[in-house]
């Protein structure tokens, strides 16, 4: 079977069986051309969430696939590769965040979408790497402590410089590679590029970018931008993706070693096994800890995340 033909028969199958194809931006090219929705984890969640699928696979990593069970606890949700999962989720756990609330009883637990269901159920407020920002300036409290990203976090604090924002050491072993020696090496080699860099590398990697954001949002600056060169400090399966959209535009990685291979781990056949029925890893949550994980995403929409 080429790829091709086993896109079209996944796009059929998909069809006379009623699934939601959701696919990580990190996901390949080949994957993303059989998705009914492309992009960030939360906003995947909420298309889920919208559509009247019975069945839901993400191409992403477990606690995406976790977070869809939680705002749609009535559909089948999949897990493309059940081996797929986020070691930055995975660094903290429910208890040890209960000691630090206990240690720090005057701050309010923030949590980035990036955590376990179980974190969750001991957050106070969820967020994104694009609404970071605007929820923690909507809440009221004056004393944070943002888990589990401190690169995140620092890029947060910078500028909500009126809260007091505590971190906790954790993040992206993916982004947290790239070193600022590779973004002014890449910046040498093309000076006519501007840098484009997700928030969760290092704060001396995002003091030298034009733009630092979530990856959709580094996406869509590429491709508004009057620019015609960019390096990415982000997944390097973004610089095909954008290459695919932006055939006028130059894209360069910024470092060979930005890879997650936690995403890389989904192939189109694994798409594929699921449709057929053979293959994924069914999320299977109790209406409890749906109850629990869902108060910090609930109050994260409430401020207008």
């Amino acid at each position: 079977m080429t790829t091709y033909e086993m896109q079209q028969e996944i796009i059929r199958l998909k069809k006379e069986k009623n699934i939601c194809i959701l696919v990580h931006a990190y996901q390949s090219h080949d994957i993303w051309e059989v998705a009914d929705f492309i992009g960030d984890s939360f906003g995947l969640t909420q298309q889920a969430a919208k559509s009247d699928a019975e069945t839901v696979i993400m191409c992403g990593v477990q606690f995406m696939a976790e977070t869809v069970k939680m705002l749609s606890p009535q559909k089948r949700v999949l897990l493309s590769n059940a081996a797929a999962g986020c070691p930055m989720a995975e660094q903290m756990d429910k208890e040890m965040i209960e000691q630090l609330k206990e240690a720090m009883p005057d701050y309010k637990v923030v949590a980035y979408i990036n955590t376990t269901s179980e974190l969750k159920t001991v957050c106070d407020v969820c967020v994104t790497s694009s609404s970071a920002v605007k929820i923690i300036k909507a809440m009221p409290e004056e004393k944070i402590l943002f888990i589990p990203d401190c690169n995140l976090g620092d890029w947060v604090r910078k500028q909500v410089p009126e809260k007091q924002i505590e971190l906790v050491h954790g993040g992206c072993p993916t982004h947290v590679r790239i070193t600022a020696a590779e973004a002014k090496a890449a910046k040498a080699v093309h000076p006519d590029a501007l840098l484009l860099v997700h928030p969760e590398c290092r704060p001396e990697v995002t003091a030298l970018a034009d733009y630092a954001g979530s990856t959709t949002g580094i996406m869509s600056y590429a491709e508004q931008s009057d620019a015609k060169e960019f390096i990415i400090g982000t997944e390097n399966s973004i610089v095909q993706h954008l290459q695919m959209k932006c055939p006028d535009k130059r894209f360069y990685p910024l470092s060979k070693d930005c890879v997650c291979h936690n995403m890389k781990l989904t192939t189109l056949g694994d798409v594929y096994d699921c449709v057929c029925g053979r293959g994924g890893k069914e999320i299977q949550m109790d209406a409890s800890l749906i109850a629990d994980a869902r108060r910090c995403i609930d109050a994260m929409l409430a401020y207008g995340g």
